[in-house]
């Protein structure tokens, strides 16, 4: 057995193949790192190593149940991971090598595409500067590359230029629409309070708020970035693919904008 084992050939594409499965295994377990569904994943990985031991000890009763119950279990991880699903879905379709506004093939086959309004960030850090001076909280989504349809319909149309003073009056505690986020896309505030979807990342700190909260999760979604100024402390934080930036200044959150567009 030992001089079986010392003459084991290794091929280029067996290497490959481990660094390409260690690969999704890691982006996975990023994803799910931090929620409820971490303790699932690795139960299930944990039951999928035993299945295929008991098959290479050829216990055969005990495989036969395992593997009945994995076979059985696909559906299961269907519904019960839909979200990381999307989101791993939305991390391949995110990179660099796929995305239409670096790659050089998207490029050359966009042909006729109407040229998207320029981002007017004066206007947008002077009202995360005066929201974050007097402490008032806001969220603000910037829908960059994504369509947000879905969670626009859920609040108020504004369809409105974006303005530092309108901004402001937005999110004005005394103003029905300080709810909620307000969704921006090319150049206009689409609509304000909106209804966003909420991480379950429980690897936040305690302090992080539904505002905060609501931003990671539409980021974790969707290819949106968020500027969230807390009501308490007027910190201003910045999120992007379900992390957040806590307590930057604002000139870093114009660099990070600005790294984004």
């Amino acid at each position: 057995m030992l001089n079986n084992l010392l003459f084991i050939t290794i091929r280029w594409l067996d290497i490959v193949d481990i660094l390409l499965v260690s690969i999704i295994m890691y982006q996975l377990y990023k994803l799910v790192k931090g929620t409820v569904a971490i303790k699932i994943f690795l139960g299930i990985l944990a039951i999928y190593l035993f299945w295929k031991i008991a098959a290479a000890l050829k216990m055969e009763l005990l495989s036969e149940i395992l593997g009945q119950f994995i076979g059985v279990g696909v559906i299961a991880l269907i519904v019960v991971f839909q979200q990381e699903i999307r989101r791993f879905l939305l991390l391949i379709g995110n990179n660099r090598i796929f995305s239409s506004k670096n790659g050089k093939l998207f490029k050359l086959l966009q042909v006729n595409k109407d040229e998207k309004p320029k981002l007017n960030t004066t206007q947008l850090i002077n009202a995360s500067r005066n929201l974050a001076r007097s402490k008032t909280g806001a969220l603000i989504i910037l829908d960059l590359h994504s369509e947000l349809k879905l969670y626009t319909v859920s609040g108020e149309k504004i369809n409105a230029k974006i303005s530092s003073s309108l901004l402001e009056n937005i999110f004005f505690k005394n103003s029905p629409l300080h709810d909620g986020g307000v969704i921006i896309q090319n150049n206009e505030i689409k609509a304000a309070r909106c209804i966003l979807p909420v991480s379950e990342n429980q690897s936040f700190p305690n302090h992080f708020g539904l505002r905060h909260r609501s931003a990671a999760g539409i980021t974790e979604v969707s290819q949106a970035i968020a500027i969230i100024i807390s009501e308490e402390t007027g910190k201003i934080s910045f999120s992007k693919q379900g992390e957040i930036k806590h307590n930057i200044s604002i000139d870093d959150l114009e660099k990070n904008i600005l790294a984004e567009l």
